[in-house]
């Protein structure tokens, strides 16, 4: 499905009832915004692993511009407040009051400086494995050239330079670091799910070679007013856990949780955990 909102097109999917009819009793879900991350990926890393969270929640998945299948555009355009307002955009063109906003990695930035903006639209922050500033750049950088092969430093570099030049470049970068980004990476299966991804090299290259530089929200976050759950994975490596425990340090009342047994992918390392705090979360904050 598609929104024309502003001045592209964005991509979403509903998985979930919102109204539910059970033993004679009818309720509304919550609604929950799941952002990915990237920037250069699309939604569908969340699936089929989140489709778990439909018990409690109904769940949009969307597209940043000019990612997955939402349209293409100026690539100027695709930039951390582009991704903000289109989420906002999306929201008014669905009819929704508040929404529970659970983003990972860079998905993890656009919700922090959604619910920094729009904290009246937020009731239940959950941001997984992601950061409040540029500095985790350098920490990344440092991590894997500790942690990392040759081969990984080496394509890396194309990261950190915000130059990949084409698709197949950026596919190689996912599949070379895989081994970084899950302690369960298993060279059978975990490479072969960047085959069918839809990736935009555009908007990892404007991110990386541009705003991410600069970014920064730490001085913001005592204006997030939702309940926020903040997790972290022990052994990330390109946000590392003293990012999370910084969110969580800023943000009034905010819950944290460290995977003491997970890197970047804690939905492939410690999925049933993952779950079980975010429903716990829910369950608890309401």
């Amino acid at each position: 499905m598609f929104a024309k909102i502003r001045d592209t097109e964005i991509f979403f999917d509903v998985e979930g009832c919102s109204v539910v009819v059970e033993n004679n009793r009818t309720y509304t879900k919550p609604t929950a915004f799941l952002i990915h991350g990237g920037p250069g990926a699309d939604h569908t890393g969340y699936k089929p692993t989140f489709s778990a969270l439909t018990r409690r929640l109904q769940l949009v998945y969307f597209d940043h511009r000019g990612q997955g299948r939402s349209k293409r555009g100026a690539k100027e355009t695709y930039t951390l407040d582009n991704n903000v307002e289109d989420m906002e955009a999306l929201r008014q063109y669905l009819g929704l009051d508040k929404i529970v906003v659970i983003g990972t990695s860079y998905g993890g930035m656009v919700g922090l400086s959604y619910a920094i903006r729009y904290p009246q639209n937020v009731s239940h922050l959950i941001i997984i494995v992601s950061t409040a500033s540029y500095k985790f750049l350098e920490r990344a950088k440092q991590i894997l050239a500790e942690r990392g092969t040759e081969a990984q430093n080496l394509i890396a570099q194309r990261l950190w330079d915000g130059n990949f030049e084409n698709e197949e470049q950026l596919r190689d970068y996912f599949k070379i670091l895989a081994p970084m980004y899950s302690l369960k990476h298993d060279p059978n299966t975990s490479v072969k799910v960047w085959d069918n991804k839809i990736l935009s090299i555009d908007a990892i290259n404007e991110a990386f070679g541009g705003f991410l530089r600069t970014y920064d929200v730490r001085d913001q976050l005592y204006k997030i007013t939702a309940p926020t759950l903040v997790i972290g994975g022990r052994h990330d490596w390109i946000c590392a856990p003293e990012f999370s425990e910084e969110i969580a340090s800023c943000i009034k009342n905010a819950d944290l949780r460290i995977f003491e047994n997970s890197s970047h992918l804690i939905r492939a390392d410690e999925p049933e955990a993952l779950f079980d705090a975010i429903n716990g979360f829910l369950v608890y904050k309401n």
